[in-house]
């Protein structure tokens, strides 16, 4: 008789009414549970859960008696509001009574998930309120049972849009910055409001920017932990809205004089007040991203950063529609980006520079043997660029340096390969053979996060580059070598440890970034001329410059912009652990699942790209001439010779992946765009023609999935499109993997 009852019991079970996939999720985050621990307890994985909340799939037995269990469990703790407007209508803001004027810490030491958040702390500071912190199309939930006996009831402000915590914070919390490293400056109802991470919302007694300023650094306890041992906190930073700088007397927009200035004049009547305050501006003046100070006392550092949206301060080309989002999702957005990767300190490129500096800070402190008092090291931090400016070596200076003036080159001259360092991304493409052009598709693959991964593991150099003539070639020396490549022939080369048969004309040269084969000696980054070491091939350099000072470098900056792109994604529902099948279904419009996390994913992606460039930074305007110094040349951080060195790196990364598929597969790219590179398929997706056997991909070849260095479907077009678009343009060559994502080709390739 048990039996049939537990087979009753059963059927029963295979039939659970769930709630609808909002609540599911309304009431996982009600509980501070996150998707993690919740498949954990149920023994799925991740994305499966995921995919319940999204009611994309539905549980089945056994796991949907348990997750039915789990939720009828929460719904008693968590019952849903009949009328969640109505309640918060009923709700005025209030000042919170003094006997809740703090909770415990240990309430904020948990990893602050993005999207489903937890209840943030009401903390001490004047007037505070917590905007309920929920995902976007989920219902405000209520607070957890230990929260509800430790603080009064929270309200919203009327108008303001819900919002998402952000991720973990660097270094921990820290109770000198426990409202989060930023806020957003906005008015609401007549009064001044800061609204932090997490949905905190700090009253602002400030009337003017200088008090502003005071009462950043005395109570909002805005700011984030240093990221490494000899590191200094970053400072606060403050968003302000156009309401805010109307409020506080700056322009809501900068004029056309102002914009190419990049700064309101020194006469404005808000710097006149910041002066006679004792505040400074630095060199940059006051801008779209304005840095207000007072010198340092002791170890007690003064300083805010602003950012202006209104004033372009968030570039649309990396930022997307953040400037015009309300206060609470900017500040969503905006935070989550600052505990992943760092507060901003500018547009992602000088973020991208600074983060490399906040994990090698050049100088430490050390104790002075005779007065015991801490000072300065004499020397720079090991592992660090120091603080002192490097000069390249001739080969690595871009056109124009003032290292080229000694060369006495005659006027107008152009530097070839041979005097020049020529170390870009590819730009590569060539007709399609009579056998690709029946088959049917065009199929793109794009590398995750390509540069991030040429970085990982690089050793770069750190100091001053040393000349060498008739150097041995040392792949483990980073510098730029002189040498002749034009003998390497990628119709044989080896792949692994045996020798392969390929045919060289389909594939591109791994060596110049047009993939045309070499003709005589040039200059290369060393993984460029390792990898011809690499292909089986002997090397002979003629002359070299070396850095015997050198280090792994770039390896935190690239962990930290790895885990903050994964964390992100994974936010987004894709995983680092899916199957390639389920990792193509979920990268199909993943942005639109939360297009504000959408957001912070492209300013992640530019902020490896943005922070790479700048170490190579042209003079912008200036009234600079040839041969004269820039303002970035005084920077440790303008290093030329580490750029080429991820590039090269990249670059090689990507050709190894395409002659491990080629010998494998006899299937060669038709074109190459930097870190994306098209095939000619029977099928519209990239399983149609990657060699994968029981799930697993060919070693060393493409491998689909979301961590930096394996790839994801860029975009398919088919065959006749291609075919098309070069006749329409009479380009025979056209590179199809710049516009394989949409297909949209509006005029004609000229690689620019």
């Amino acid at each position: 008789m048990s039996e049939l009852f537990d087979a009753v019991d059963a059927l029963v079970a295979s039939r659970a009414t769930l709630p609808a996939p909002v609540e599911r999720k309304r009431l996982r985050t009600a509980h501070s549970l996150t998707i993690d621990e919740v498949a954990a307890a149920l023994k799925v994985r991740r994305a499966t859960v995921s995919g319940w909340e999204s009611g994309k799939t539905e549980p089945r037995p056994p796991e949907r008696d348990a997750y039915a269990r789990l939720l009828d469990k929460l719904a008693e703790l968590y019952p849903a509001s009949p009328d969640p407007a109505a309640e918060t209508a009923s709700a005025p803001d209030a000042p919170v009574p003094a006997a809740f004027t703090a909770v415990p810490a240990p309430a904020l030491e948990q990893p602050l998930p993005i999207g489903p958040t937890r209840d943030a702390a009401v903390l001490s500071a004047p007037v505070k309120q917590q905007v309920p912190a929920l995902d976007l199309a989920a219902a405000p939930a209520a607070a957890s049972p230990s929260a509800s006996t430790a603080r009064p009831p929270t309200s919203r402000r009327p108008g303001a849009s819900k919002a998402s915590a952000a991720g973990t914070r660097a270094g921990g919390v820290d109770p000198r910055f426990e409202n989060g490293p930023l806020a957003v400056v906005d008015v609401e109802n007549g009064q001044m409001a800061a609204y932090c991470t997490g949905g905190l919302v700090l009253d602002v007694p400030a009337k003017s920017l200088p008090s502003l300023v005071e009462w950043t650094l005395k109570e909002a306890k805005l700011g984030q932990p240093k990221m490494s041992g000899p590191g200094r906190p970053a400072d606060p930073l403050l968003v302000l809205t156009e309401a805010a700088l109307e409020r506080y007397g700056l322009p809501t927009e900068l004029s056309a004089e102002e914009k190419d200035a990049g700064r309101i004049p020194e006469g404005h009547k808000v710097i006149k007040q910041l002066t006679r305050a004792d505040w400074q501006l630095t060199k940059r003046g006051f801008g779209p991203w304005a840095r207000i100070y007072r010198p340092a006392r002791g170890s007690e550092r003064q300083c805010v950063q602003l950012c202006i949206p209104t004033w372009n301060a968030l570039d649309a080309r990396f930022w997307g529609h953040a400037a015009q989002l309300p206060p609470v999702e900017l500040a969503r957005i905006l935070g989550t980006y600052a505990t992943r990767v760092m507060t901003p300190r500018g547009s992602t490129a000088v973020t991208g520079l600074e983060l490399m500096t906040a994990l090698h800070p050049p100088t430490h402190a050390v104790r002075d043997e005779e007065t015991g008092a801490l000072r300065q090291a004499d020397t720079k931090t090991p592992g660090s660029l120091g603080t002192d400016p490097v000069d390249c070596a001739p080969c690595e200076a871009p056109d124009g340096h003032p290292v080229l003036t000694a060369l006495d080159l005659p006027r107008f001259h152009v530097r070839g390969p041979a005097e020049k360092l020529f170390e870009e991304a590819y730009d590569w493409a060539r007709p399609m053979t009579d056998g690709e052009c029946t088959l049917r598709y065009l199929v793109g693959l794009d590398v995750n996060m390509a540069f991030a991964a040429g970085a990982n593991g690089l050793t770069v150099g750190l100091g001053e580059p040393t000349h060498v003539k008739a150097p041995t070639f040392d792949p483990k020396l980073p510098g730029s070598w002189l040498v002749d490549l034009s003998h390497v022939d990628l119709s044989r080369v080896k792949s692994g440890k045996e020798w392969v048969e390929l045919d060289g004309s389909l594939l591109p040269s791994p060596f110049t970034p047009k993939g045309d084969r070499p003709t005589g000696p040039a200059w290369y980054a060393t993984p460029t001329v390792a990898y011809a070491v690499e292909l089986g091939y002997d090397v002979t350099p003629l002359e070299a410059w070396v850095r015997y000072d050198n280090g792994r470098y770039l390896d935190g900056w690239y962990q930290r912009l790895r885990d903050a792109y994964l964390a992100t994604m994974a936010d987004l529902g894709v995983t680092a652990d899916l199957p390639p099948e389920d990792f193509l279904t979920a990268m199909e419009g993943y942005k639109a699942r939360d297009p504000e996390l959408g957001i912070v994913v492209a300013a992640i992606k530019a902020t490896v790209k943005g922070g790479l460039g700048k170490l190579r930074e042209r003079p912008r305007g200036e009234g600079w001439r040839p041969g004269e110094r820039w303002r970035a040349l005084e920077r440790p951080t303008w290093r030329p010779d580490i750029r080429a060195a991820v590039i090269s790196r990249t670059r090689v990364n990507l050709h190894r992946k395409i002659v491990k598929h080629a010998a494998f597969t006899g299937q060669y790219p038709i074109a190459v765009l930097s870190d994306c590179v098209v095939y000619a398929a029977d099928g519209p997706s990239p399983m149609d023609f990657l060699p994968y056997r029981d799930g697993k991909p060919l070693p060393g070849g493409f491998k689909l999935g979301i961590n930096p260095g394996l790839v994801k479907h860029e975009g398919t077009q088919t065959v006749l499109w291609g075919e098309g678009v070069r006749e329409q343009f009479d380009a025979p060559q056209l590179n199809f993997a710049r516009f394989i994502k949409d297909g949209t080709v509006t005029a004609a390739d000229n690689g620019e």
